[in-house]
């Protein structure tokens, strides 16, 4: 199984350039500008990867996940408005929370059967392999 290596905050990709793509630093790593990136897991089975994003305090509603071609993107918002009036003042206070993350497929994950659950604030998201094709018997051909 492929491992991702964090050293002193620094990320640096390892195997799983062949999962997520050839540019991964800039799809995975790269900051978001309008907040914090949830962290991710990503496990491996033999019939499946399981994408783990930390994302507590969201609601299911808040998610939205897309795939658009070979690419997952899963992203969430989440927007607070509190209101407080007094004798001489109103102070009225916005809240704003997103993400976007962009994963690219590999070519043996079956895109049409993606599911995904959030519970206790994990997002995971199941994505099946392709069951492998059984190889056809040997054969001889005959030269004519």
């Amino acid at each position: 199984m492929n491992t991702l290596v964090k050293n002193n905050g620094n990320y640096y990709p390892t195997l799983f350039d062949t999962f997520f793509g050839k540019n991964i630093f800039d799809h995975f790593f790269a900051p978001e500008i309008s907040g914090s990136r949830p962290a991710v897991n990503v496990v491996e089975t033999d019939h499946n990867y399981r994408l783990e994003l930390a994302a507590p305090g969201l609601k299911k509603e808040d998610f939205k996940i897309n795939v658009d071609g070979d690419r997952l993107i899963v992203s969430a918002e989440r927007k607070n408005v509190s209101e407080e009036k007094g004798e001489k003042y109103s102070r009225r206070e916005f809240s704003y929370q997103s993400f976007n993350r962009v994963f690219t497929l590999p070519d043996h994950v079956k895109s049409e059967a993606i599911s995904a659950n959030y519970e206790a604030g994990v997002l995971s998201i199941n994505l099946p392999k392709v069951e492998a094709q059984a190889s056809a018997p040997v054969r001889e051909i005959k030269i004519g």
